[in-house]
C-alpha cells in the first residue's frame, strides 16, 4: 500500500490544496477541460482524494466559487468595519471603497478569470445564491452609506454596477481593449494612473446623485 502524502494525512491541509489548485486549473482552462484527476495532480495528493473531499467536479467547482465570494464578503464587512471606526468624510470612505475594490481584484486574477469564463459559458455553473449573497452585502454598504435609494435598479445598486464594471473591465482587458484606446498596464504605476481615475469619476460622479458623502459618516463602510 502506497504511503499517504502529509497533505494527505492533514485533511485540512489537503482540502486547501485542492480548493487553490482546481481554482488555477478552472481559471486557466476551464470547467470542462479540468478533470479531478488533475486537481488531485495539482495539488500534490492522489488522483481520488478530490472526489473523496468534494464528490464530483461540479460540486467542487461550486466550492471553489463559495470560497472566491466568501472573500468578497469578507472584504465588504472589513471595510464597513473600517468605515465605523473612523471619521473621514464620505468622499474619503468612498474613495477607499472603490480603491480598495481595485486591489482585491487585481490580487485575484483567478477569480477574475473564472467569472467571466462563467459569463461566456453560458453553463449556468454558477450558484446564484452564492454570488448574490456577496453583492446584496455591498449593495447594502452602498446604500445605508451614501443615503441611496436601494430599491431594485436604484441608485445605489446603478452605482455599484458601475464601481465593479470600472473596476473589473481594464483588469480583464489590460492587454486587448487597453491598448487599442491608447492605455497601457506595462507596470505597477499604470494600474495605479487607472485607479486613480476610476476612484475620481466615482467620487465626482456620485455628487450627480444626491448622495450626501461630503459629511462625515456615523454607520456602515463602503466597499464596492
Amino acid at each position: 500500500m502506497a504511503l499517504r502524502t502529509e497533505k494527505e494525512r492533514n485533511p485540512a491541509r489537503s482540502r486547501a490544496a485542492i480548493l487553490d489548485a482546481a481554482e488555477h486549473l478552472f481559471a486557466d482552462q476551464g470547467y470542462e477541460a479540468t478533470s479531478l484527476n488533475a486537481v488531485g495532480a495539482a495539488a500534490g495528493v492522489s488522483r481520488a482524494t478530490p472526489g473523496y473531499f468534494f464528490g464530483s467536479k461540479a460540486e467542487l467547482y461550486q466550492a471553489v466559487l463559495e470560497r472566491c465570494f466568501a472573500e468578497v464578503r469578507d472584504a465588504v464587512r472589513a471595510g464597513r468595519v473600517r468605515a465605523l471606526s473612523s471619521s473621514r468624510s464620505g468622499d474619503d470612505i468612498l474613495a477607499g471603497a472603490v480603491s480598495d475594490y481595485f486591489d482585491f481584484l487585481a490580487a485575484r486574477p483567478n477569480f477574475v478569470r473564472l467569472i467571466e469564463r462563467e459569463a461566456l459559458s453560458g453553463n449556468g455553473l454558477l450558484d446564484g445564491g452564492t454570488h448574490l449573497s456577496a453583492g446584496q452585502e455591498a449593495l447594502a454598504a452602498i446604500s445605508d452609506e451614501l443615503g441611496l435609494d436601494d430599491a431594485p435598479s436604484g441608485d445605489a445598486a446603478q452605482l455599484l454596477l458601475s464601481v465593479i464594471a470600472l473596476c473589473w473591465f481594464p483588469l480583464v482587458h489590460a492587454r486587448t481593449v487597453a491598448p487599442a484606446v491608447g492605455v497601457a498596464f506595462d507596470d505597477s504605476e499604470d494600474f495605479e494612473r487607472r485607479k486613480r481615475h476610476v476612484v475620481d469619476l466615482v467620487v465626482h460622479g456620485v455628487h450627480g446623485l444626491g448622495a450626501p458623502t461630503t459629511r462625515p459618516l456615523t454607520t456602515g463602510a463602503s466597499h464596492g
